[in-house]
């Protein structure tokens, strides 16, 4: 493994930074304390800092040389409604809030990252390190390029990174093509003529039409779908009624839809629609449908996919870099970015937990349980990727 001396030696540095974020977290459009600290250090190390951008965001431009050649390097900021039960010194003073996803961490090997490159000055270009505020579900990606992002700070790419379960410390992995999925939900009310139990033809009862919806929706995704396109449909609620001897008058069915493109999702959308509406017209009942389009699938552009794995085979050697992993039916909110940029979204492995006492929850690897912290191991590993990542990309000429 071929890291930075430099990057090895500030670690604890930046490692007590991570900790103390760790211990504040602060939920989307609310990182508020976070952004200080991300542009004091920022600001401390000599890089042009700009802040607001999505609300919380925070962006940090390094340039040296001449070249007009400009790279972005992204970090999600934002933690999660999670009571944590770790019991270590840095866990969570916020009850309810914790960085249960790695943010922290992510925010700690970018902010490696820029410390070195500030004070090695071996760039011929600019890089823009991203600090995205509201990952979790607040669409902060898609805020920040709203403000104006990428006309402020033009970028020939962008790329991001994540830690990742199931891979060893030491290990990344990249695909081109989809590496993440969509994330949309929808809402389905079903409204039919409530009734006495014991006489249900006088009315209409929603329950049972509502059962129906739902045997329905999974036939989008095994006989309308095309069997080699991915897709998950999962029914996550269903609330009627509130006793157990009246029909109610209504029913409500919730739910997500996962792809890997926007043609499948808006077949799934169609044919959700066009069930609710018959189904509900066969029994007499009245339906309404919200789909909402939350986040889009997660694209990797190819070239700079397999850019990022060669930087990568420096690293760690080509042993160590999973090319074509596995996509992932979790969603990321920088697919927004991916839309409006070439790049490449990438996994770091979080190894096997051993950083941290197991024996409650999932564990420290595992992401979104009340157990997970992120394995400071990732710092230098992560920051020496971003760094090589960011030199070689300003260094080619195309």
């Amino acid at each position: 493994m071929q890291l930075i001396d430099r990057v090895v030696q500030f670690r604890t540095e930046i490692e007590q930074i991570r900790r103390d974020i760790h211990a504040h977290p602060e939920l989307r459009f609310e990182e508020t304390r976070t952004s200080d600290i991300v542009a004091q250090k920022l600001s401390e190390w000599g890089l042009e800092v700009t802040r607001g951008l999505g609300g919380t965001g925070v962006v940090g431009t390094l340039r040296h040389g001449k070249s007009k050649r400009a790279v972005g390097l992204r970090a999600d900021m934002d933690a999660l409604p999670i009571q944590e039960t770790n019991e270590f010194a840095h866990r969570s003073t916020h009850a309810g809030k914790m960085h249960a996803c790695g943010h922290d961490g992510h925010m700690a090997m970018l902010l490696a990252a820029a410390k070195y490159l500030a004070e090695a000055k071996s760039l011929d270009g600019t890089v823009h390190f991203i600090f995205q505020p509201a990952e979790e579900g607040g669409a902060g990606a898609q805020r920040m390029i709203d403000d104006g992002l990428f006309e402020r700070f033009p970028c020939d790419a962008i790329f991001g990174m994540h830690n990742w379960p199931g891979l060893k410390v030491g290990e990344f992995g990249v695909t081109g093509g989809p590496m993440m999925a969509s994330s949309n939900e929808f809402h389905i009310n079903v409204i039919g003529k409530g009734a006495h139990a014991a006489m249900p033809h006088l009315g209409i009862d929603p329950v049972f039409i509502a059962v129906q919806i739902v045997n329905g929706l999974q036939g989008i995704i095994t006989r309308v779908k095309k069997p080699i396109d991915s897709a998950v449909l999962s029914v996550t609620m269903i609330q009627a009624g509130d006793t157990t001897n009246v029909i109610p008058e209504s029913a409500r069915i919730c739910g997500t839809v996962r792809t890997f493109s926007d043609d499948v999702t808006s077949l799934v959308e169609k044919q959700l629609r066009r069930i609710v509406e018959m189904t509900c017209a066969a029994h007499g009942a009245e339906a309404s449908v919200d789909f909402h389009w939350n986040y889009p699938p997660t694209v990797n552009h190819v070239l700079e996919a397999e850019f990022a794995a060669t930087v990568m085979d420096d690293i760690v050697g080509t042993d160590n870099v999973v090319r074509e992993i596995e996509p992932t039916m979790g969603a990321e909110d920088f697919a927004f970015m991916l839309k409006a940029k070439a790049g490449a979204y990438v996994f770091i492995g979080n190894g096997d937990g051993t950083h941290r006492a197991a024996g409650h929850g999932l564990g420290p690897c595992m992401l979104h349980n009340p157990s997970y912290d992120f394995n400071d191991e990732l710092i230098p590993l992560g920051a020496t990727y971003w760094v090589r990542l960011a030199q070689t990309f300003l260094a080619r000429r195309l």
